[in-house]
C-alpha cells in the first residue's frame, strides 16, 4: 500500500497597493511554494495530500482517526495560530481539539513528523509562529528560540554535514548555498546531522513510538534558492528524510 504524506502550509496571498500620482489601485495574488518538495516526495513513491494555509483552519485533521491515515505529517511555513484558532474557536468561542497536541499524540503513537523552515515555522518572524509555546515543542529534535529566529544570509551560507546517517545516504558532502534559516538549539534527545553556521540544519529524533525531523531552511525560494531546488541531489534528500521517518 502506498504511504500517504500530509503537507500543510507553503502558501500565501499578497495584496499590493499601486500609487500612480493622484490615483491608486490594488492587486492581489495567491501563490504556493509546495511544488518542489511535493514532486520530490511523490517521485520517492509516496502519495501526497496538500492543505494550503488558508484552508488549514477548517481542513487540517482534528481527530486521531483522521491524522492516522498519514505515514508522515509535514508542517512548512504555517504558524501555530492557524492550527490553534479555527473559526469555531476564534469567532464563536466554541471548544475545538488542540491540533498541536494531536500531532504530539500522533507521533507518540508511532507517527512521523517533519517541520520545514520558513517565516512561519519554528518561532518565526516576530516570534509569530511560536511552536515552542505549543505541545509540538516536545516532539522536535531541536529547541525553538523565544525570539524572532530568522537568520538572514543574503550573501549565501553553506550547510556542513557533521554526522553520517541513513537520511544522508547517497548525498555528497558539498551542499548548495542557502539565503537564510530558522535558528534553533541542539538538544540531548536530538541528533544533528547537518549544521548551518553552527546551528542545526537537519536533525532527527524519536518521541514515544514515532520519529521526527527538522529541515531549518526553506523548501522553496526565497531561502531555498534555485541552486538548491535544482540541485541534482534535491529529490534524493527528501526521499532520505521521508524513508527514515516512515521506516
Amino acid at each position: 500500500m502506498t504511504k500517504k504524506v500530509l503537507i500543510a502550509g507553503e502558501s500565501w496571498m499578497s495584496y499590493t497597493t499601486h500609487v500612480k500620482g493622484f490615483d491608486s489601485f490594488y492587486t492581489s495574488v495567491y501563490e504556493e511554494g509546495v511544488e518542489f518538495i511535493r514532486k520530490a516526495i511523490e517521485k520517492a513513491g509516496y502519495e501526497v495530500e496538500y492543505i494550503p494555509n488558508h484552508l488549514a483552519p477548517e481542513h487540517f485533521p482534528i481527530t486521531m482517526e483522521e491524522i492516522s491515515k498519514y505515514s508522515c505529517v509535514i508542517l512548512s511555513d504555517i504558524g501555530s495560530n492557524t492550527l490553534l484558532l479555527p473559526p469555531k474557536t476564534f469567532l464563536k468561542s466554541i471548544k475545538t481539539p488542540n491540533r498541536c497536541q494531536l500531532i504530539k499524540d500522533y507521533v507518540n503513537d508511532g507517527g512521523a513528523f517533519l517541520m520545514v523552515g520558513g517565516y512561519m515555522s519554528f518561532t518565526g518572524i516576530d516570534a509569530k509562529a511560536r511552536y515552542g509555546q505549543t505541545p509540538i515543542k516536545d516532539i522536535l529534535p531541536v529547541e525553538c528560540l523565544e525570539i524572532d529566529d530568522r537568520a538572514e544570509h543574503p550573501e549565501g551560507i553553506v550547510p556542513v554535514t557533521v554526522k553520517e546517517h541513513e537520511v544522508l545516504k547517497g548525498l555528497p558532502d558539498e551542499w548548495p548555498h542557502f539565503l537564510g534559516y530558522n535558528k534553533t538549539k541542539a538538544i540531548p534527545d536530538g541528533e544533528v546531522l547537518v549544521t548551518i553556521d553552527g546551528d542545526p540544519f537537519i536533525a532527527v529524533g524519536e518521541f514515544g513510538k514515532g520519529r521526527s525531523a527538522v529541515f531549518t531552511s526553506d523548501c522553496a525560494p526565497h531561502w531555498g534558492p534555485s541552486e538548491f531546488i535544482n540541485w541534482e541531489f534535491h529529490d534524493e534528500l527528501w526521499k532520505g528524510i521521508l524513508n527514515y521517518l516512515t521506516k
